[in-house]
């Protein structure tokens, strides 16, 4: 009976706020790029930092050279953030392409694939992030119970750059997580939209 005007008010008419939603979009779409920018860099710096740092101590002539291969959580963390490097600039381009032609929202697979890729970086940057904070800790204050030694007092260099590309690696797995919220809003939104049209039509 709704089509014939009986039993329609406009308390229950959904209203359509075209301009706010774009405005909307066109906000969301640029924190995206900014954040997925944000990743990029900094998870190349945690890599950079990392990597190329080594610090060689003398102990009774004998020359010990400490890289982050010798801890296993380091490797983790150099491997997950080349990773979500290099997934960011990818994403990052279609978010420049999708701005520069104008199509802010997308189809239902896409959003799909975009929101399961956050997902997945997201969890990988805060396992990695969290494995390297574990050994951090154990470096700087050792375990007395198990005999392990503060590392961080003989390769004092070595934990200092450490420490800064742990700090770089942070900031990329919040952003990380925030930018999976963003996806899954969007992923979402679309399913509510949908909704909202068939309740209009």
């Amino acid at each position: 009976m709704s089509y014939l005007g009986v039993g329609v008010s406009p308390g229950n008419v959904p209203v359509y706020h075209g301009t706010n939603m774009k405005v909307l979009d066109r906000k969301i779409r640029i924190t995206e790029l900014v954040l997925r920018c944000v990743i990029l860099g900094l998870g190349v710096l945690s890599v950079v930092l990392v990597v190329t740092d080594s610090q060689v101590r003398v102990f009774f002539t004998i020359q010990k050279k400490a890289t982050y291969t010798d801890m296993k959580a380091l490797v983790f963390l150099v491997v997950a953030n080349g990773l979500v490097a290099g997934y960011s600039l990818i994403q990052g381009l279609r978010c420049v392409v999708s701005m520069i032609r104008g199509s802010i929202l997308f189809n239902k697979p896409l959003a799909w694939a975009i929101f399961s890729g956050d997902q997945v970086m997201a969890y990988i940057t805060v396992a990695a992030v969290s494995a390297a904070a574990q050994s951090a800790v154990f470096a700087k204050l050792g375990q007395p119970e198990l005999q392990w030694m503060k590392i961080c007092n003989m390769y004092g260099k070595f934990c200092n750059q450490v420490g800064e590309g742990l700090a770089s690696a942070i900031v990329v797995s919040i952003s990380m997580v925030v930018l999976s919220c963003i996806s899954a809003f969007s992923l979402f939104r679309l399913y509510g939209g949908s909704k909202i049209k068939n309740a209009h039509w």
